[in-house]
């Protein structure tokens, strides 16, 4: 079963589980409070700047 998490890079909504349920947990968030998904030169940065 999927269900809504917080982002870690952005705050927003995004998902987490098998995908098969994606479009019923992404129902009730507002299209402004998803998540649009990061490429790995963000997440890196974010990874970077909070280990040290």
């Amino acid at each position: 079963m999927c269900m809504p998490v917080k982002c870690d890079t952005c705050g927003k909504t995004t998902w987490k589980g098998c995908g098969r349920h994606v479009d019923q947990v992404m129902a009730n968030v507002p299209e402004d409070d998803r998540c649009k998904g990061h490429d790995d030169t963000a997440s890196k940065s974010k990874a970077e700047g909070s280990s040290t």
